[in-house]
């Protein structure tokens, strides 16, 4: 008699079947709507091939493509595998690495045969046809599970040489799994997989471009070819997927960038941002919008050194957790001579500073600090620089040099969910005045490696509950989700993922609830009882950076900044010569009302203006000629509507002073 085991399914039903059914064989059971739906199941939590037989008790939850998140991990884990298999059917000798499913696609990391060059962009279509075929032929993929050694000798005898490496530094005696593709290729896989290649759809993917890879990422390897797809559910998907990256390359901030004349970078100062004037209009006026916004909220604004001793950041615990992202330099003059080394050996270090926040701790040591003193919220545009490496550097995103919206919170343990509370509005505030409307607010947990107690972070991690909960944030309209061992060395946090015009996200503002760095810095202020305690430190920021923000403000914007924001906020421009003298007086009136304008009395056609004037995204163009000069009007055509309006001077200079006005200011 065949031994029987219990699987009990999410709507609590249990059913018992026999030792060996897979999850396939029950979604039969349960109705052919389902069977056919099915890609894969979650067993025990885990997610497993629905072909996978199962050997015991068990939950067992099956996947569909309902399961958006899961699905999509599958068929790109599927893409990934079918693209491996192609490259080789079309160029036997190619030797294949590892290709992991992405967050919108996948890839394969390979290295062409001998007998031809790297593989380009010219090989993609063929390798797209190929897939196609592959996928329409329906190949099973099975798994199997083999010895380590016998993998170790297949490898070798097929010339797989990075395969039959990775297999040797494996465990001794530890089997691994294989997956095969119908009964002529395989590779080595933890899965899962789907039931076959015809599972996924063959026009829901396309290879996007090429690019070089070294072998386990280290330059001293061999270089291989990374071949990139994207991968969806369906053609539907993958069609808005493409959309969306067309849209994207239209708003790319460093594109518009160079358009609106806001800034520029160049190799003499990587990672560090040249300024324009238009550009640091922008910035001035987030910067002054974010002192408004901190000074209503109680914050002190302060400012603080550079460069600080190594022994400060050792003792708070960056030196040996983040000293590969800091740029150190010498406490001592360097050697002027042309012999010998530039720096002795007996220089002491130095460290410019990567944060802010062991800065604002010596601020608060400074004097005596009682209870009734806190909250102390410190604010700092704190400039910072971080060694990224050159390949990691993009525009405006990601920087060497960048200015925090920093601020610190030293408050009682009484204080903190308060604190938080208040903060979560103030986010809310600013978030809806730069025009994200939606947003998602995460809580990471602690990381696997960290300071404190396990009592603390138990803790710290329940008072940003509470505070969220207590804002009535923490719901599924702000996308409330928790992430387990994604939390800082020191201390959990809330993050708020922006969703910008086009669907993407974005991780900006963070607040993180810190115990460790009070103690280690010996920040304390006396108690009611008499006695000395230290102070919960709060971390936090809602721009993040402005350089990055303001490049996420450009792409969601497509550089149409509102108006308060936008660099030119308005031009005057001339259809006749005889208008000058109306422009410039109408210029002056705009001036004087706070408007930033410029004037455009050039001797070319009025078509020619409006064009050049729409691509620098100037919000409002003001046209006027002869008659509006007679009349004390203009002709107001806005960016990106059809037609104009006429109406008087003084209106126009009224709804304009309106438009500009930041949004804080505005009285509704």
């Amino acid at each position: 008699m065949s031994e029987m085991i219990r699987v009990t399914l999410p709507d609590g039903s249990a059913r018992e079947v026999v030792r060996g059914t897979t999850p396939a064989q029950i979604a039969a059971d349960i109705g052919p709507g389902l069977a056919k739906a099915a890609l894969a199941a979650r067993v025990d939590g885990e997610v497993r091939d629905i072909m996978r037989p199962l050997d015991a008790d068990t939950q067992l939850a099956l996947i569909t493509a309902k399961d958006e998140a899961d699905a999509l991990e599958l068929v790109r884990h599927d893409y990934a595998h079918i693209l491996a298999e192609a490259v080789q059917a079309l160029w036997p000798g190619t030797q294949i690495t590892f290709g992991p499913a992405t967050d919108d696609g996948f890839y394969y990391d390979v290295k062409a045969p001998e007998s031809r060059d790297p593989f380009s962009m010219d090989d993609l279509p063929a390798i797209e046809e190929k897939m196609r075929e592959i996928i329409r032929a329906d190949k099973p993929l099975r798994r199997e599970v083999w010895s380590r050694d016998a993998l170790i000798a297949k490898w070798e005898k097929e010339g797989e040489v990075f395969k039959a490496e990775w297999a040797k530094e494996l465990p001794e005696g530890e089997e691994l799994s294989v997956y095969w593709s119908g009964d002529d290729w395989l590779d080595m896989c933890r899965g899962p997989h789907l039931a076959s290649t015809g599972k996924v759809d063959p026009q829901a993917f396309k290879l996007m471009r090429v690019a070089g890879a070294y072998w386990r990422g280290d330059q001293r390897n061999a270089q291989l070819t990374r071949i990139y797809g994207t991968g969806w559910l369906n053609k539907k998907q993958l069609d808005a997927h493409l959309h969306r990256l067309e849209e994207a390359a239209k708003r790319d901030h460093r594109k518009l960038g160079r358009e609106m004349d806001l800034f520029h970078l160049q190799e003499e100062a990587h990672g560090s941002v040249f300024w324009h004037p238009h550009g640091y209009i922008v910035w001035r006026e987030l910067e002054a919008y974010m002192r408004r916004a901190i000074d209503a909220a109680g914050y002190r604004e302060v400012k603080t050194p550079q460069v600080m001793d190594a022994r400060q950041w050792e003792q708070s615990g960056h030196w040996g957790k983040y000293r590969e992202n800091m740029f150190v330099i010498p406490d001592e003059v360097p050697n002027t001579e042309d012999e010998g080394p530039l720096v002795s050996d007996a220089a002491e270090w130095m460290a410019l500073k990567p944060m802010n926040c062991p800065a604002h701790v010596l601020i608060f040591r400074q004097g005596i600090k009682s209870y009734r003193d806190l909250p102390l919220r410190f604010y700092e545009n704190g400039c910072c620089h971080r060694n990224e490496p050159h390949g990691a550097l993009h525009g405006l995103m990601r920087v060497r040099q960048f200015t925090q919206d920093d601020a610190h919170i030293f408050c009682r343990e009484d204080q903190i969910v308060d604190e938080v509370q208040a903060f979560c509005e103030l986010a809310d505030r600013i978030y809806k005045d730069m025009g994200f409307d939606s947003y998602a607010i995460k809580l990471a947990l602690r990381p696997e490696k960290r300071f404190g107690s396990e009592e603390m972070w138990d803790k710290a991690e329940a008072e940003l509950r509470a505070a969220v909960a207590r804002a009535g944030l923490a719901t599924d309209d702000y996308g409330w989700e928790e992430l387990p061992g994604e939390g800082a060395f020191y201390a959990p946090k809330l993050e708020w993922h922006l969703t910008d015009a086009i669907g993407r996200t974005w991780q900006v503002g963070t607040i993180q609830s810190d115990r460790v760095l009070p103690e280690r810095l010996d920040a304390s202020y006396v108690a009611e009882d008499g006695e000395r305690h230290r102070p919960v430190m709060l971390h936090r920021a809602i721009f993040g950076s402005y350089e990055r923000f303001i490049g996420i403000l450009i792409e969601h914007f497509a550089g149409r900044f509102p108006t308060w924001l936008a660099p030119v906020q308005a031009v005057v421009a001339t259809i006749v010569s005889d208008a000058d003298d109306y422009a410039k007086e109408a210029v002056a009136q705009l001036v004087a009302a706070g408007i930033r304008v410029d004037t455009d009395l050039r001797n070319e056609k009025i078509n020619y203006k409006v064009r050049e004037h729409s691509l620098a995204k100037v919000p409002y163009l003001l046209v006027v000629g002869k008659r509006e000069a007679e009349e004390n009007t203009v002709a107001i055509r806005t960016l990106g509507q059809d037609g104009q309006r006429i109406m008087p001077l003084s209106e126009a200079i009224a709804m304009l002073k309106a438009e500009a006005t930041p949004p804080d200011l505005r009285k509704d």
